[in-house]
């Protein structure tokens, strides 16, 4: 497994964490904090699909050369 497939995993973990901070947050009642922590979790997760996608695309240029 590459680097790139390493730190996408990665961002995978931090979204996780920053959910269940997210909704702890909330139910603790600080809402402003826990909906930062969320918003922060979705783009978590776009990285991570989003790097995801580019070490297939950057595996199959190297598969091409």
């Amino acid at each position: 497994m590459g680097y790139l497939k390493i730190v996408a995993y990665l961002y995978l973990v931090a979204a996780a964490f920053l959910v269940y901070e997210g909704i702890s947050s909330i139910n603790a009642g600080d809402s402003s904090n826990g909906i930062v922590m969320l918003l922060l979790a979705l783009v978590a997760l776009f990285m991570f699909f989003f790097r995801l996608r580019y070490a297939k695309r950057w595996a199959d240029r190297k598969k091409d050369n």
